[in-house]
């Protein structure tokens, strides 16, 4: 998108000074006063450009923002859930690469661990945390964070509304 402003500026410069040196040599004609007007109307949309690419930039930078809240958020429940369901440091970290996506080959070996030792950590997880399965341990995070919006303070930080 900057590339196009970038463009279009250059074809206003282009026109108006055309549309300048015309005026001086030849006067003013109706070819002359085409130009001008098209080269104005260019110029609305290098400015409009500029305003969408400026918007652009604001709402990623929102998002970018947002989205380490929810890391964030995520961890902290995390934790919180650990804590209450009694899981050891190492089913904790099993707990986590399995809500990463990793698969017991690849905990094993993250962990330096055997693939039976991953899964045995990854039922008592299961078994502390009430579920029989990944998608169900990874769903009681995704329920809670939906329920639970950021805090004031944080959406206040990233621009999001608070009614929102």
């Amino acid at each position: 998108m900057a590339g196009v402003v970038a463009l279009q500026a250059l074809a206003v410069t282009f026109f108006m000074l055309d549309a300048a040196a015309d005026v001086a040599a030849d006067g003013l004609s109706l070819h002359v006063a085409v130009e001008t007007v098209a080269a104005l109307g260019l110029l609305a949309g290098v400015v409009l450009g500029l305003l969408q690419l400026r918007g652009l930039l604001a709402a990623g930078r929102r998002k970018t923002a947002a989205l380490a809240i929810a890391a964030g958020a995520l961890s902290e429940v995390f934790e919180a859930r650990a804590r209450e369901w009694g899981l050891t440091p190492a089913e904790a970290d099993v707990a986590i690469f399995a809500l990463k996506g990793c698969e017991v080959a690849e905990i094993a070996e993250l962990r330096n661990a055997a693939p039976g030792t991953v899964r045995a950590q990854l039922t008592r997880v299961y078994q502390k945390a009430g579920v029989n399965s990944r998608g169900a341990l990874a769903s009681l995070f995704l329920d809670e964070l939906i329920i639970a919006p950021a805090p004031a303070a944080a959406r206040r930080r990233i621009g999001l509304a608070a009614e929102n």
